[in-house]
């Protein structure tokens, strides 16, 4: 993997066409519901250090996609994100290491501090003359701590939704 200090210092915008923002659930304890979001907005404003950058990502919770209408209406209600009440969810980064971003993510008015592990891919030249920077992420997170407790219990154990959340992150990024 590139090193992040050969990202050059200067602000980046989220390319939407190139980017996934997804998570991952388990469902009955036995299989795994994948979700993404669909509308988003992220800027990274590249310093040297690069503990002196800064990340900032704001998703639409109403653009939630798991696929499945019925599950999507459920996800988008008061049991989940609400998207009526609150509908955005931000990260806002406060400590940038070489191979980790902690930030604060806030969901449905609660702010929790959350690291996510991440690559930097590196940095290319576009066919038109766009610089662009890839990474990939992944962190977790308790949805419980971000009031979003509905669950049933099931016959012999288990509930049927995992608490814990797999965040993973394909990012594409334009040179400003």
């Amino acid at each position: 993997m590139a090193s992040l200090n050969t990202l050059p210092a200067d602000t980046w915008n989220i390319d939407p066409a190139h980017t996934e923002i997804s998570f991952v659930a388990r469902h009955l304890m036995v299989t795994k519901v994948r979700g993404k979001f669909t509308d988003y907005s992220a800027t990274v404003v590249a310093a040297d250090p690069i503990s002196d950058s800064s990340v900032e990502f704001t998703v639409q919770t109403a653009s939630v996609d798991t696929g499945s209408a019925d599950r999507d209406a459920h996800v988008k209600s008061g049991d989940f994100f609400d998207v009526e009440t609150y509908p955005t969810m931000t990260f806002k980064a406060t400590q940038i290491t070489d191979d980790e971003i902690t930030g604060d993510l806030t969901i449905k008015d609660v702010t929790k501090p959350v690291t996510f592990s991440y690559d930097f891919n590196g940095v290319a030249t576009d066919p038109w003359g766009a610089t662009r920077a890839g990474f990939e992420a992944s962190g977790e997170i308790n949805r419980n701590d971000f009031g979003m407790t509905f669950n049933a219990p099931l016959d012999g154990g288990g509930v049927l939704i995992s608490e814990k959340i797999k965040i993973n992150l394909d990012l594409e990024f334009t040179k400003a």
